[in-house]
C-alpha cells in the first residue's frame, strides 16, 4: 500500500497527545483528510496491539475534545494492511469552521490547519477570516414548526440496527436548538411532518404528458427514503438472458448508483429553500434534483473528486446510524464508478443527477425466441433448443440446473422435441451430442 504522507494523509505510529490537533487541521482544511494510526511517518505499517480500545479512544477524543460538534464529519474504520490491523480515520472538511481544541478555545493555540503534509497553527487573522466565512448548518437552529413531535419510526430503525434511543436521544442526536426546542432536523425525522419528496413519471422524453404524480413523505424522512427506494427497484427493469454458463442480467439503471443519488439528494438538500428533492422518470432517463446546489466552499472539481462538505451533518449521522449510508464521502465516487461526470448537472440553486437508461442488450436474441414461439413450442422447449445451439454436448442435468427445473421435466420436454422430429441424439448418452433438425 502506498501511504506516504501528503496534504490529505497523515500517519501516526500510535495514538498520541497531538492527535486532536491533526483532526482539527483536516476539519479546517478545504479537502478534509485521512489519518492512519498504526503506520509510521515513512509509511511502514506497524499495526496496533489493541485496535478495539484505540478505536473507542479515537471516537471519544474527537467527540469530546473538539468544538464545534464533529458528529457526522468523521468515520473510524479498522483496516488490515500487510496482515496488521490499523485504524483509518476519515475526516470531512467541516461546515462550521474554524474548529478548535475545547480547552484552548478559538485561539492560535487551539486552531490548526493543514499546510502541505503537516499541521500549522492558525493566526488570529486566519481565524477571524475563516469565522466570517463560516457555513453554518441552518437546520440545527431553525425551530420545528411543531413541538408535539413523536419518534416511534426513528426508534424502530435504531432498534433494527442494534441500538436503543434513550430519553436523551434528542440532545445526543442534535435535534434540539440552543434553547432546547425541537429543531428542523427533528421535524424531518418525526413520525408526522409536512415534508414530502415528489416522484413523477412522464410518457416521453419531456414534461408534456404526465403519467404519474406521487408524494412520498409526511412521515419520518427515513421511512420516505425506504419507500422511494422500493418504488425505484420496481421501476428499474432488469434485462435477462439464460445462457449455457447461467443467467446473465443487465440493469436498466445501475442500482447502486441510483440508491446513492437518491440518498445524497435527501440528506444534502437545503430544506431552508422550502423545496424537497424531486425524482422524475422519463422514457429515456431518470433525474434526481435537490435544492441548494453545492456548498459555497466546494468547487465542482472538488465535488467530483469525492471531497465532502456536509450541509446537514445531523441527518447524515442518523442515516449512517441506520445503515442507509456506508462511508462518508463515498456516494459521488460510487456513482462515477458506473457513469461519467456528465451525469451531474450543476445549477446555482439546485444539483441534478441524470441517468440515461441502458438499452436491452438481449433484444435480438429475444426476437429470435419470439419467432421460435410461433412453432407452438413452450418456454422450456425453446430454452432447451437455445442451450443446445450454444453447446450441442450439454447434458440434461446441466440444462435442468441452468433452467432451474427438475431433470425429469427436461427429459419429458426433450422427448416431445424428439417425437416432433425437432431434436435428435447422435451417439451415446456419455460422448454423443444433440442435433437440431429444424
Amino acid at each position: 500500500m502506498q501511504n506516504t504522507e501528503t496534504n490529505r494523509i497523515e500517519n501516526k505510529e500510535q495514538l498520541n497527545e497531538d492527535f486532536e490537533q491533526e483532526v482539527i487541521a483536516f476539519l479546517n482544511y478545504k479537502e478534509g483528510g485521512i489519518i492512519y494510526v498504526g503506520v509510521r511517518k515513512d509509511g511502514q505499517v506497524v499495526g496496533l496491539k489493541d485496535v478495539d480500545l484505540t478505536q473507542l479512544q479515537i471516537k471519544d477524543r474527537i467527540k469530546n475534545n473538539i468544538q464545534p460538534s464533529t458528529l457526522g464529519l468523521f468515520d473510524v474504520i479498522v483496516e488490515t494492511i500487510d496482515d496488521k490491523e490499523v485504524i483509518k480515520v476519515v475526516i470531512s472538511s467541516g461546515t462550521e469552521k474554524p474548529y478548535y481544541l475545547r480547552k484552548k478555545g478559538r485561539t492560535p493555540e487551539g486552531c490548526y490547519i493543514r499546510i502541505g503534509s503537516s499541521k500549522e497553527r492558525m493566526t488570529f487573522d486566519m481565524i477571524d477570516e475563516m469565522y466570517s466565512k463560516r457555513v453554518k448548518n441552518p437546520l440545527k437552529e431553525i425551530e420545528s414548526p411543531r413541538q408535539d413531535l413523536t419518534f416511534r419510526q426513528l426508534k424502530i430503525y435504531y432498534e433494527e440496527n442494534g441500538m436503543q434511543l434513550n430519553d436523551n436521544f434528542a440532545k445526543n442526536l442534535n435535534l434540539l436548538t440552543s434553547e432546547g426546542k425541537y429543531n428542523y432536523n427533528a421535524y424531518l425525522l418525526a413520525d408526522e411532518n409536512n415534508v414530502s419528496i415528489k416522484l413523477v413519471k412522464y410518457l416521453g422524453t419531456n414534461k408534456l404528458e404526465l403519467v404519474e404524480n406521487h408524494e412520498y413523505g409526511y412521515c419520518c424522512i427515513i421511512t420516505a427514503t425506504h419507500r422511494i427506494l422500493e418504488r425505484l427497484v420496481a421501476e428499474n427493469t432488469v434485462y435477462a438472458k439464460i445462457e449455457y454458463k447461467g443467467r446473465k442480467e443487465v440493469e436498466m439503471i445501475d442500482s447502486k448508483a441510483l440508491k446513492e443519488a437518491v440518498i445524497n439528494a435527501i440528506v444534502h438538500s437545503d430544506y431552508t429553500y422550502n423545496t424537497s428533492p424531486i425524482i422524475e422518470l422519463y422514457s429515456d432517463r431518470i433525474e434526481i434534483t435537490s435544492g441548494g446546489g453545492l456548498p459555497q466552499e466546494l468547487s465542482q472539481e472538488e465535488f467530483l473528486e469525492g471531497v465532502t462538505a456536509p450541509r446537514n451533518k445531523e441527518l447524515i449521522r442518523v442515516f449512517k446510524d441506520v445503515d442507509l449510508i456506508e462511508n462518508i464521502g463515498s456516494g459521488v465516487l460510487r456513482i462515477l464508478d458506473a457513469y461519467d461526470k456528465s451525469c451531474f448537472i450543476f445549477m446555482d440553486h439546485f444539483l441534478r443527477v441524470s441517468f440515461k437508461y441502458k438499452e436491452n442488450p438481449f433484444e435480438y436474441d429475444q426476437k429470435i425466441d419470439q419467432e421460435s414461439n410461433q412453432n407452438n413450442l413452450n418456454f422450456i422447449q425453446n430454452k432447451i433448443l437455445t442451450l443446445i445451439k450454444q453447446n450441442p454436448k450439454i447434458t440434461q442435468i446441466e440444462i435442468a440446473k441452468i433452467l432451474g427445473v427438475s431433470r425429469e421435466k427436461v427429459k419429458y420436454n426433450i422427448a416431445i422435441l424428439k417425437v416432433n422430429n425437432i431434436l435428435e441424439r447422435i451417439g451415446s448418452n456419455k460422448i454423443g451430442e444433440w442435433k437440431i433438425l429444424k
